[in-house]
């Protein structure tokens, strides 16, 4: 029996062919390089679209900036929209594995549309003598349906691969366990490798070789990922799909509901819950009873009416594990909350830091001009540089003085990154005061570009990817550990719509600042013409919005219980 137990994972996994995964042949950091491999590809798929993307907009499809950049966010925002439809998917039907590959080959579909909508004569904007395009609504039309068919298939990938990955270490082996921290920190860094080659290499052949290329080797680098997510398929272990989380929810809110009136017992161990050592949710390990929330808690009260013909009648009576899993789920909505404002932020880069680089001296060297896109490749330096000294240095250093495992908490490595954060955009704003200020003294107005290099810009882009190490990445582990097991992929998706609503709120942000700072006949905030604007007022207000929205995290984040399995001790 004992030797049984050492063969076999004790995390309820199976293999490609449903058997009980045999530890030493699966999991572990044996799989894990196909899955960042994939994760690498589909990343500079992602980002070789959209650090670029608001250029493509403004030159190729004639928009103004406002424009650009709404129609950028909006599209980023539906990016981490579509997670929350591939993570039900994921948890209710088809498990991790086949929703990643799925989407993965809409993903390819999208890239290649959106690579011919660029190359092929007739798809392709004509432009005139004067490099002003001019496209048919056809033809805007066609480059629309791939970028979001990118955003879908990219709805089946972000929510499933992180968990996916965390999958295979198993959560009752020590060791293993211990391993799981270090894979997200890996795989948010295989995620900026592929960010840092469409940054450089690809934002470079877009600007001067031709936007066909550009996009057509990222829609060959999606193709690449997913050999490269197929060709570890034996070696992976897969959990099995719990059945509709929604579906479970909504019987412990019908149920609490219906016994509003009922009693909860003081004593815990009279609420209803299996008897079994296995979970009544299938792929999940029984949770222990929490205090908080206790109306929901009425659900697990049993009265004579709950069974019928002697089984459960499900949107009657509910298992503590299952009224846990939505109080999980509550509890994690308030951090949850407090990381919009983080992803607005976020969302800078590939807008307004852009169109802030195409106004300055873009040279390199005498003849050779860097793209003001591939700017965000210091984001991702940044992040390349920091997550090794943080798993190796930084971490092993805190150990010594908090005594925690991880050497802080996971809240504690979100917050420090909202702190960063804030000085990020106060960075930002500084160099747009310096810049107006040489506009004015040297009366640039007229001039595309003034004589301020544009590498003064590699501050705020590397002091982002200082702050995406802590809360991001923090992010990612958080939402994983805390969610219930049969709950992972939704949970991961909701972390995710942290980013869509931060977009979306950068565009409310935009539309409101514009529509106030033109009333007048003024130029406004950001015109098309950033030397007669304020973008420096657009960047202070975020950076007030965040020193905010760190108070209002510091107090949810002190309310925060963490989740505990049954058996298994507090974090």
């Amino acid at each position: 029996m004992q030797e049984e137990e050492d063969t076999y994972t004790k995390d309820g996994t199976t293999d490609f062919h449903k058997n009980p995964t045999i530890k030493k042949e699966t999991g572990t950091w044996k799989a894990c390089p196909y899955i960042l491999g994939n994760e690498c590809c589909e990343r500079l798929a992602y980002y070789g679209i959209n650090t670029n993307l608001v250029n493509y907009l403004k030159f190729q499809l004639n928009q103004s900036s406002v424009v650009a950049v709404n129609n950028v966010t909006n599209w980023s925002g539906t990016c981490y929209v579509t997670p929350l439809l591939g993570a039900f998917l994921a948890d209710a039907y088809l498990g991790r594995y086949w929703t990643i590959a799925i989407f993965s080959i809409i993903y390819v579909f999208g890239m290649t549309l959106l690579t011919l909508s660029a190359s092929v004569h007739g798809l392709k904007p004509p432009c005139d003598g004067n490099n002003v395009c001019h496209p048919s609504g056809s033809q805007v039309g066609v480059f629309y349906i791939g970028l979001y068919l990118i955003a879908l298939g990219t709805g089946g990938i972000k929510p499933c691969v992180s968990s996916f990955g965390a999958d295979q270490f198993d959560d009752s082996d020590e060791i293993e366990k211990r391993s799981k921290s270090s894979f997200f920190n890996w795989f948010y860094l295989s995620i900026n490798i592929g960010a840092l080659v469409a940054a450089t290499v690809l934002v470079w052949i877009q600007t001067n070789v031709g936007w066909g290329w550009g996009f057509g080797i990222p829609a060959v680098a999606m193709a690449a990922a997913v050999v490269s997510f197929f060709s570890g398929t034996r070696l992976y272990r897969n959990q099995t799909p719990g059945g509709s989380p929604l579906t479970r929810i909504f019987q412990v809110i019908v149920a609490s509901c219906r016994k509003v009136k009922v009693e909860v017992p003081k004593d815990d161990s009279l609420l209803f819950e299996t008897s079994d050592e296995e979970s009544t949710v299938k792929g999940s390990r029984k949770l222990d009873h929490t205090k908080q929330l206790s109306f929901f808690d009425k659900a697990a009260v049993e009265t004579q009416s709950d069974r019928i013909k002697g089984s459960v009648n499900a949107w009657r009576l509910c298992s503590v594990t299952q009224v846990e899993e939505l109080k999980s789920i509550i509890r994690l909505l308030p951090i949850w909350a407090t990381g919009i404002i983080f992803s607005t932020v976020y969302s800078q880069m590939g807008t307004l830091f852009v169109l802030q680089g195409n106004t300055m001296d873009l040279h390199m060297y005498k003849s050779f001009e860097i793209p003001s896109a591939s700017l965000s490749l210091f984001d991702t330096v940044s992040v390349i540089f920091w997550v090794p000294v943080y798993d190796r240095l930084i971490v092993p250093f805190a150990r010594k003085y908090t005594g925690h495992k991880n050497g802080f908490t996971q809240l504690q490595r979100i917050a420090i990154g909202l702190v960063i954060s804030i000085f990020a955009m106060v960075a930002a704003a500084t160099l747009e005061v310096l810049r107006l200020k040489m506009v004015r003294e040297h009366n640039y107005y007229e001039y595309k570009h003034i004589s301020m290099s544009i590498f003064w810009q590699v501050p705020q882009y590397f002091i982002i990817g200082c702050a995406e190490v802590f809360t991001f990445i923090g992010q990612l582990e958080f939402f994983y550990e805390q969610a219930p097991d049969a709950m992972r992929s939704l949970c991961s998706a909701l972390s995710l719509t942290t980013a869509a609503l931060g977009n979306y709120l950068s565009t409310l942000l935009v539309n409101i600042v514009t529509d106030m700072s033109t009333r007048h006949g003024d130029p406004g905030w950001i015109p098309d013409n950033l030397n007669y604007g304020h973008l420096h007022y657009f960047f202070g207000l975020l950076a007030v919005l965040s020193v905010l929205n760190l108070g209002a995290y510091l107090l949810v984040a002190k309310w925060y219980t963490y989740k505990r399995a049954v058996g298994a001790s507090s974090d």
